[in-house]
């Protein structure tokens, strides 16, 4: 989304929107290869609209991705533009890779039987990209933090030369880049919507999207689970609840865990726990804003 939305923002600077009669889209290696599943086209798409992640209506999408596709036409940055978009051609998953990266994706602009713009960005983990100009390159910001990184030994030894923790350390990088209140605002910001994910599965009937049809259990769940006298329900009802709730509430195909994987039992820990349990090691803003900030930053160098 972050791509598409880049790429609309540089066609109004460049003063090109209104020459554009058509947007192509090609996606390469690995972010093609799960672009389906994970709803990449729905979110380059509805950064070429002009939408952000944290800001896009979520429960808009559905009826414009049908609109877009039915008339394969696509209205860009909040409507200014329209273009075409064919659905056979708007958007191309192609199994080769580009150079610098495998999630790796080239939007194009044509003014007829003209390119006139074309940009190549890559997708390099944590919500950010680059463009392929800038790949590679040290910008400012990494040299402007008082413990800059590039590896998890190098956090580690910074932990132990100053006897921070780990939480501590990252979030005196952050605060060089940003203020106090900026930090606990935009932290808390991601706790909301972590929450509104949440309580939207446990709220949203019917079947899952994808070809599987794949009914929604949260919902139920959680009306079993209220009715119930139990005060400790069984591991795997705790286990399906999150599951289906963390699937249902971003709207995507549900993924399906094996049976030990400790990494699918994450999100439905914190759920349950979020609706079961009046007082959690999540609810104090200053521990929530601790484990967010080292896992945002954790093996990540790269600024806000």
């Amino acid at each position: 989304m972050k791509a598409g939305k880049q790429f609309v923002d540089d066609l109004v600077e460049k003063g090109l929107l209104n020459e554009v009669t058509r947007v192509a889209v090609d996606v390469y290696g690995s972010l093609s290869l799960t672009g389906k599943g994970h709803h990449t086209d729905i979110a380059i798409i509805m950064g070429l609209a002009g939408n952000q992640p944290d800001t896009v209506d979520i429960d808009a999408i559905p009826a414009f991705i049908r609109d877009v596709e039915t008339r394969g036409r696509l209205l860009l940055a909040q409507g200014q533009h329209e273009v075409d978009f064919p659905q056979n051609d708007g958007m191309r998953f192609r199994s080769d890779n580009l150079p610098l990266h495998e999630n790796g994706m080239t939007i194009h602009a044509w003014a007829g039987e003209k390119e006139i713009y074309s940009k190549t960005y890559y997708s390099i983990g944590g919500g950010f990209i680059v463009d392929e100009e800038h790949f590679g390159k040290e910008s400012a910001s990494e040299l402007a933090v008082p413990y800059p990184f590039k590896s998890a030994q190098e956090m580690l030894g910074y932990c132990k030369e100053t006897g921070m923790s780990l939480s501590g350390m990252v979030m005196q990088n952050e605060l060089a880049l940003h203020s106090k209140k900026e930090i606990e605002d935009y932290f808390a910001n991601i706790w909301q919507t972590m929450r509104a994910c949440i309580d939207r599965g446990m709220n949203t009937e019917g079947v899952l999207p994808g070809p599987l049809r794949v009914p929604r259990r949260a919902s139920a769940l959680r009306r079993m689970l209220v009715a119930s006298d139990k005060l400790s329900p069984r591991s795997d009802e705790r286990g399906g609840l999150g599951q289906h709730v963390r699937a249902g509430g971003q709207r995507r195909k549900r993924r399906r865990w094996p049976r030990g994987d400790g990494t699918g039992r994450t999100a439905p820990a914190v759920s349950y726990r979020r609706c079961w349990l009046t007082t959690t090691t999540l609810s104090s803003p200053s521990a929530r804003i601790s484990i967010f900030v080292t896992s945002w930053r954790q093996g990540y160098r790269h600024a806000v």
